[in-house]
């Protein structure tokens, strides 16, 4: 399968000399070759795994407490503004 190299390098805006065109275009095409093959082999009988260590992500049920007041938060603070804390701009 042959690919494009310059189109694709034109979307990523890479620069590409010509040798470097022709060193991508030959490895880009051997693995779209290989995907092909593997694309060939027969997986009906196969049962889809996304992973095989049985491990499963521990979470804790979500639960509400008690938060701090506006005026508590603020308390703190060297400065503050209409109830915000007030910084000096990031630019």
């Amino acid at each position: 399968m042959k690919i494009n190299v310059k189109h694709v390098a034109k979307l990523a805006n890479l620069p590409l000399s010509q040798e470097e065109e022709k060193k991508f275009e030959k490895q880009l095409s051997s693995i779209l070759e290989y995907v092909e093959q593997l694309n060939s082999v027969d997986t009906k009988n196969f049962e889809i795994t996304s992973q095989i260590t049985g491990l499963e992500n521990i979470t804790r049920e979500d639960k509400t407490s008690i938060s701090l007041f506006q005026e508590e938060a603020l308390s703190n603070s060297k400065s503050n503004h209409n109830g915000m804390f007030k910084i000096k701009k990031i630019l």
